[in-house]
Formats: C-alpha cells, sequence, structure tokens
C-alpha cells in the first residue's frame, strides 16, 4: 500500500458543530499547536514521563532542576515555554545562570516561594515554536 498526500487549506466540519466555528485555516492549526509537552514526576530517583509529546528523555541535573531533551529539534532556539509545577513557583531555561537552552533541549528549575531550589511530585511543561 503506498502512501499519499493530502493537500488542503481549510478543514470543515460536516455540520455536527453548530454556532459560526465551522472551519478552520489549517497554517492557525499547525502554527498553534504545541510541538513539545510533558507531565512528570520530579522526585522520583529516576525520571520518567506520565504522558508527553517530542520528548527523548529527562535529567535530574540536582535537586530541583531539569534537563528536556526533545526527540525533534526546533529550528531555532527562541520557542516560547511555559511550565507548572506543584511548588509555589518556578523558573524556565534561559532565566537560570548558565542555563541549557537550545534546538534540542532546555532547562527547568523548580523552587519554592523563597527561591529555595526543590524537586516537584508534579512538573509539567509546553513548548509552541517552529520545528527543524
Amino acid at each position: 500500500m503506498a502512501n499519499g498526500t493530502i493537500a488542503f487549506d481549510t478543514l470543515q466540519t460536516s455540520g455536527q458543530i453548530t454556532g459560526t466555528a465551522k472551519s478552520l485555516d489549517t497554517d492557525y492549526v499547525v502554527s498553534g499547536a504545541a510541538k513539545q509537552w510533558v507531565n512528570f514526576d520530579g522526585e522520583e530517583s529516576s525520571l520518567s514521563s506520565r504522558n508527553s509529546l517530542n520528548v527523548s528523555s529527562l535529567t535530574d541535573e540536582g535537586t530541583g532542576i531539569y534537563t528536556i531533551t526533545f526527540s525533534s529539534a526546533f529550528s531555532a532556539a527562541d520557542y516560547s515555554v511555559t511550565a507548572g509545577n506543584d511548588k509555589q513557583a518556578s523558573r524556565i531555561g534561559a532565566q537560570n545562570s548558565g542555563a541549557n537552552f537550545t534546538t534540542t533541549a532546555f532547562d527547568i528549575t523548580t523552587e519554592l516561594s523563597g527561591g529555595t531550589d526543590a524537586d516537584a511530585d508534579k512538573v509539567m511543561t509546553h513548548t509552541m515554536g517552529d520545528l527543524a
């Protein structure tokens, strides 16, 4: 069986959706979709994701410091990362002194509200940008 290509510019529903939102430009879908996301337990001795997309590995770099490596690289290191955790605050990548923020990986640090690095049970990130 040969694989082919389907080309189209707009997606339309078959009528099940009511209201005005019945079509969507495919460029909007591709550009607006997260290219990486992960949910992992940062308190485990060996990190593993609960669920993820485009994550090849998680590395524990020390208390509250993690490196997330992508399966597919971004085209530039100017992508946008959003993160959350079950502690009271979090810092991301380039905000950390000497942090790793490249087309293939970024660092995240989880901390308590006073600024002390701390491992977090629930660490979540998603990244928006263009893949290479």
